[in-house]
């Protein structure tokens, strides 16, 4: 059975110009966990209930010794651009210098994409927070920002010319929310006076090291990457439009709104002192930096509706849903981009994640994952249409290359085009990686 993504012939993505990519991270696919420093995920995964299928990332994809064949496996399906993140505890010793084993596995996958013109699209941070640092306070300790520059400082220079983009960050919403105050993900601390504290240094770690950038790769697009979840109301009562409008506030624009506008959401006067961040001055002017593009990360929506006890609660999500529960509501992709460049005058945008986790079966060595085939044409045609009122879309990551370890869930959960067979590490491409293959390659 053969499955296309279409996009209508005028559109701009069609382009030659517009970049199609996949996307990985380094804890999520690497393993090689003997050669590098222990992070913070390596610990919550050795903490007893945090990681549904008590699995970790000792060896995952096996990236860490396949990543040859890997690479020929990105180049097979035809795309622009590969977006990998970098391990900090693989390529920054515990003293603060450059750990030349890890530096140089960096520099060879870099120098293969090169010489195959695939656009190297370098994360930072994803998450995999040194658990030496951690140990000192970790995003709770305002030192950690700036040693995330002292790291972008040296990793930049080391890596030369070799990176067309670079991001910061990955969803700081995750790490501060998810990590400092839900408890989560790593480093598993629960306490609502703790998540504004973490954003706020991972927002002054972003300024800081987009500083270095500029003078160490001013070359590259440098820039970062959010994750948005947009909040409806459940009902058009004044009651759940404000408690949808706190969440919006809350979850997402807190994290756009200081780099664009040098000011956090107006709800932080609403917040008991002590949820709220710690800002010197100087901070905001730094956290404003200026950005060549912002990475926007979307998956599905929320719902929620007034709480007498909160600001807003959430409501389970209505079907359609994905493998993971999330509903599967693409309009919100286009409504999104929209409002955001309605609110902000935003740098290009790209598209860094949007993929979806499937319950996909191999049967006769094939992977016919049509729900996510369907899925992914209907969040082009979104992104489509926002480009069509005017939002500056340059490019599209699909979420993600291969199935990993997905954090909390473990290895439960698949996003990947390609089918990975943890027993056997053997790589399939799925229906969907076809697809999307032929999608660019017609161009």
């Amino acid at each position: 059975m053969t499955v296309k993504l279409t996009l209508p012939a005028q559109a701009k993505m069609l382009s030659k110009d517009f970049v199609y990519g996949v996307a990985t991270a380094s804890f999520q696919i690497e393993g090689g966990r003997e050669s590098r420093l222990p992070c913070i995920w390596d610990t919550f995964c050795n903490t007893p209930n945090k990681i549904v299928d008590g699995s970790n990332g000792d060896v995952a994809c096996d990236h860490f010794n396949r990543w040859q064949d890997d690479i020929e496996l990105i180049d097979s399906l035809g795309v622009d651009a590969y977006r990998l993140s970098i391990s900090w505890p693989r390529v920054i010793t515990e003293s603060g210098e450059l750990n030349h084993e890890g530096v140089t596995y960096y520099l060879n996958i870099l120098d293969t994409l090169k010489s195959k013109n695939i656009k190297a699209f370098v994360t930072l941070y994803h998450w995999d927070l040194p658990q030496h640092l951690e140990d000192q306070g970790g995003w709770l300790n305002r030192e950690t920002a700036y040693k995330f520059r002292d790291y972008a400082d040296l990793i930049s220079k080391a890596f030369s010319n070799r990176v067309y983009s670079y991001a910061t960050l990955n969803e700081p919403f995750c790490s501060a929310f998810l990590g400092y105050e839900a408890g989560i993900h790593a480093p598993g601390i629960v306490g609502k006076e703790f998540g504004k504290k973490a954003a706020h240094h991972l927002l002054l770690a972003h300024g800081l090291a987009m500083q270095v950038l500029a003078k160490n790769s001013p070359d590259s697009l440098n820039g970062i990457v959010l994750n948005f979840t947009p909040c409806y109301p459940e009902s058009e009562s004044l009651a759940d439009v404000k408690a949808s409008t706190f969440a919006d506030d809350y979850f997402n624009q807190w994290y756009i709104k200081p780099l664009f506008d040098g000011e956090y959401p107006v709800i932080m006067s609403q917040l008991p002192a002590e949820h709220q961040p710690d800002i010197f001055e100087g901070d905001m002017a730094i956290i404003a930096h200026s950005m060549d593009f912002l990475g926007v990360n979307f998956y599905t929506r929320a719902i929620y509706r007034a709480d007498e006890n909160e600001h807003f609660l959430q409501i389970d999500p209505p079907e359609p849903l994905t493998d993971i529960g999330w509903e599967i509501y693409p309009e919100a992709f286009t409504e999104l981009l929209v409002s955001l460049n309605e609110k902000y005058t935003l740098p290009p945008v790209y598209i860094t994640e949007n993929g979806a986790a499937m319950a996909d079966k191999i049967i006769d060595g094939v992977v016919n994952d049509i729900d996510r085939v369907d899925y992914y044409q209907n969040h082009l045609n979104a992104v489509n249409d926002a480009i069509e009122q005017g939002v500056q879309v340059h490019g599209y990551f699909a979420w993600s290359l291969m199935d990993n370890f997905e954090w909390a869930e473990g290895y439960l959960k698949r996003f990947g085009i390609v089918y990975v067979d943890y027993d056997t590490q053997v790589r399939t491409i799925k229906a969907s990686g076809l697809a999307y293959k032929a999608l660019i390659t017609n161009r």
